[in-house]
């Protein structure tokens, strides 16, 4: 028999015992904020090029990245980082091979290229010269007529 099991808010299970018992995690991230921002088009691959600075990662570690900085407010779906990572892959952003995580799994870990870093730099330039230029007008004191 199926029991469905809650954990921690971020986590559940869904375990059936009994012969060729097997246990099946399944994660899915929750914002804390009630209404996160959806990640607007283009910012998910300059994101995902950001976070393999350091070390190369796997997707869940991306993710995990991701969501420690943003604290909640972006929402990201797992089909849309996959995506991205298929995508800037295919750009020759991002390489990709095959390694073993902490929990003895196989994973696909990607590392950021030359030709990444240099495109994360051009494109971390002109969001902030936009975010900059956005901020300014919104901000702007409405003037009396």
């Amino acid at each position: 028999m199926a029991l469905l099991r809650f954990d921690r808010p971020s986590r559940f299970y869904l375990d059936a015992s009994g012969p060729g018992a097997y246990s099946l995690q399944i994660l899915y991230r929750e914002a804390r904020l009630a209404n996160p921002l959806p990640v607007l088009r283009g910012t998910l691959d300059v994101l995902v090029l950001r976070a393999l600075l350091g070390d190369p990662m796997h997707g869940f570690e991306i993710t995990t990245w991701i969501a420690a900085r943003a604290q909640g407010n972006l929402a990201v779906l797992d089909s849309a980082l996959y995506q991205a990572l298929y995508r800037l892959e295919r750009q020759r952003l991002i390489s990709a091979e095959w390694g073993t995580t902490e929990n003895n799994r196989q994973a696909r870990y990607y590392r950021i290229t030359t030709r990444g870093r240099a495109y994360l730099r051009a494109e971390t330039a002109s969001w902030l010269r936009y975010a900059q230029t956005v901020s300014a007008i919104l901000t702007e004191p409405i003037a009396s007529t």
